[in-house]
Order: C-alpha cells, then structure tokens, then sequence
C-alpha cells in the first residue's frame, strides 16, 4: 500500500466528502473486479497439455480449467480452430521447468464429461487463467455454479484488447439472423432483442431467426442488481456461450450477466 509522507493535514469538510465520492468511482468497479486469491486445495503434476485450457495429470484425471474457454484443437480428421495451436503451445510454455500446479476448486468440482475443474496457479502464485485471457488466447465464459472469478476474468480478457482471438471475425460477434446453418459450439453472438418472455422455468431473450438466450429462473440472484432482464426488450446486445439445436431454435443458456455487453 502506498503511504503518504511528510506532515498529515486535515480536509476540510466538503473536501473529504469530495475525495470520498471520487474514491468511489474508481474502487466500486474494482471491487466487483475483485480476483479469488492463491489457494491451494490440491497440489496436482502435468504430463500432457491436449489445449489451451485442458490438460492431463499424472494421476490420469483430465483437468479443465474453470472460466475460460480456448480454441479448440481439431481430432479425428477435424481441423483445429484458428490460434489453438497458439493456445496450446502458449500454455506449454508457461509450464516449461515446471509441472506443478495449485488448484483451488469451485462449487462444482466436475463437468458433465468427468473432467476435473479449477482454478490453476503457478508455483509463484500467477493465476494460468489470466494469463492465457490476458495474451487474447482465451475467452472468459460462465457455466453452471462456478461464477465467483467471473468478472475478474472479464477484466483480464479486457486487457489483451484487439490481439490473439479478438482480432478474428467471428469473436466480434455473429449476426443472430445470419448464423449459420447447423452452427453449434462456443461462439460470440450479437442481435436486437425482439421479445424477452418467460417460461415456467426460464427467461427468454429472443432474437430474429428463430434464436434465443435462455436464463433459468433459478439462476436469478446472480442478475438482481446488475441486469433487469425485461428493460434489454428492443436492444442490442452481444452475449457468448455454447450454442445448441432444440425444437428447431438455437438456443444459448446464460448464467451470468457479465456475459451480456449491451450495445445500444
């Protein structure tokens, strides 16, 4: 913390409360920043990276970073996404002379495939997710109960600016009239909200073209505060997930509102 030096003067009055509320601009937004700190819940070695944020440990449990989500290397014939290959090797290269890594779980500790989630940490404490986010080699994402880091990361993926995947087309955000045909998977969306309706279970926030973002009902105490749902009816806004085919809409399920950037 930095300190002042030489003689301390009183403020006068109005001044305090002036410095008080400029104060507040600046620390409000960092508190909502705020990073989960170094914690070591488990002291886990790599043998392989398969990419930017999976890898596997030496005790055969594949680990799959929590937060971000990194091109995807293609198998089986399928061709890898632009800049995996940047993703993996950039992570080989942090852990080069090194193998070790603190994870520190979250409220889910598995994905639905078996896959171990955390944070991940360096030996020095450097958190592996910000800094993948913050060279534009991953994006930050927001999936199930595992939301506490959510902003932080969003400020780390801030920071890398127009570099690394944020200088490609398709993270700019796709049209949500113009997707394509049978597109699926992990992408950057953006479109006026035509309609925001609700279900029984769910919110919806729906797009020309037969496309949606779904927002379960039981997930509502994230948005209280920060994203009224019924005032984004007739908006722009550019949001991410994972998409998926279902009774003939494609749909996008949202945990967090700060995964939804509104643009007008």
């Amino acid at each position: 913390m930095l300190r002042p030096t030489g003689q301390l003067k009183r403020v006068p009055q109005k001044g305090a409360l002036f410095a008080f509320w400029l104060l507040s601009l600046f620390w409000l937004p960092l508190q909502a920043q705020q990073c989960l700190p170094f914690q070591a819940d488990e002291w886990v070695e790599l043998v392989h990276v398969y990419d930017g944020d999976t890898v596997k440990l030496k005790d055969g449990r594949k680990l799959r970073f929590i937060g971000i989500n990194s091109p995807e290397i293609g198998y089986d014939g399928e061709p890898s996404e632009p800049l995996a290959n940047e993703a993996r090797q950039a992570l080989i290269d942090v852990l080069s002379g090194n193998k070790r890594l603190a994870l520190r779980y979250g409220v889910e500790r598995k994905d639905r495939y078996g896959r171990l989630l955390a944070h991940a940490f360096l030996p020095d404490q450097r958190s592996l997710q910000q800094l993948l986010l913050e060279q534009g080699l991953a994006a930050s994402v927001a999936v199930g109960r595992n939301l506490s880091n959510v902003d932080c990361y969003l400020a780390a993926e801030r920071r890398a600016g127009k570099q690394g995947i944020w200088s490609l087309p398709r993270f700019q955000g796709l049209a949500a009239t113009a997707l394509p045909a049978g597109i699926k998977g992990f992408q950057v969306i953006q479109g006026k909200v035509v309609r925001v309706g609700q279900s029984r279970k769910s919110y919806w926030l729906n797009f020309a073209g037969k496309v949606a973002a779904r927002i379960d009902k039981s997930d509502l105490a994230v948005f209280e505060g920060r994203l009224e749902l019924p005032e984004l009816q007739g908006k722009t806004i550019k949001l991410r997930g994972w998409l998926y085919r279902y009774k003939g809409q494609t749909q996008l399920r949202v945990y967090h509102p700060g995964v939804i950037q509104v643009l007008e």
